[in-house]
């Protein structure tokens, strides 16, 4: 493993990965660890904050570019931004299982699939991961 690939991109490339790769540590311990306690929720707001990160910063990437400035990733930002808020206003109403549902789907559809894709070759994650 090699940070130089990563470390040499841009400030808001830099940003987005670590603050992906803090929500994935944190969203894995999250799955593992007991609901409904206090750690449970701070983690959760720091998750959240994370994936804010994420997104926000999402949108000043521009390094593949279908629609404009914009790609098909840029469609999950959107979605991501809109389900986020919704997933804790479950979690606030207590409706548990939509709130975990809602979760669980960040979690592997913005995190572990969306992330799948930055270990192709070319990628800056790739360069960090294979060399």
């Amino acid at each position: 493993m090699n940070l130089a690939p990563l470390l040499a991109a841009p400030a808001v490339i830099q940003i987005h990965a670590f603050a992906a790769l803090g929500a994935f540590a944190l969203g894995a311990l999250q799955l593992a660890a007991p609901k409904g306690t206090i750690p449970h929720r701070t983690i959760g707001w720091i998750w959240a904050g994370l994936m804010f990160a994420v997104v926000l910063s999402s949108f000043f990437i521009h390094t593949i570019r279908l629609w404009g400035p914009f790609s098909p990733i840029h469609l999950l930002s959107i979605f991501t931004l809109a389900m986020l808020p919704l997933a804790v206003s479950h979690a606030r109403r207590h409706a548990v299982e939509r709130h975990r549902r809602a979760m669980l789907g960040l979690f592997i559809g913005a995190l572990v699939i969306a992330g799948v894709f930055t270990f192709l070759p070319g990628r800056i994650m790739h360069a960090v991961v294979f060399g």
